[in-house]
């Protein structure tokens, strides 16, 4: 039980950074297939990302 307990704990997450908000995020279950095509922290930076290149 308390093996499941850590697991399941954010610190032990994987994270990245967003490059338009320059913040961190963590690892969702939503994402759990596609974790290494995730970059983008939220729909909003995904849309924004243009105009941040700029």
């Amino acid at each position: 039980m308390m093996a499941r307990q850590a697991r399941n704990q954010p610190v032990n997450r994987p994270s990245k950074v967003c490059p338009v908000c320059n913040r961190p995020f963590a690892w969702r279950r939503k994402w759990a297939r596609d974790w290494a095509r995730v970059v983008y922290c939220s729909e909003r930076c995904r849309r924004d990302r243009r105009s941040h290149d700029r």
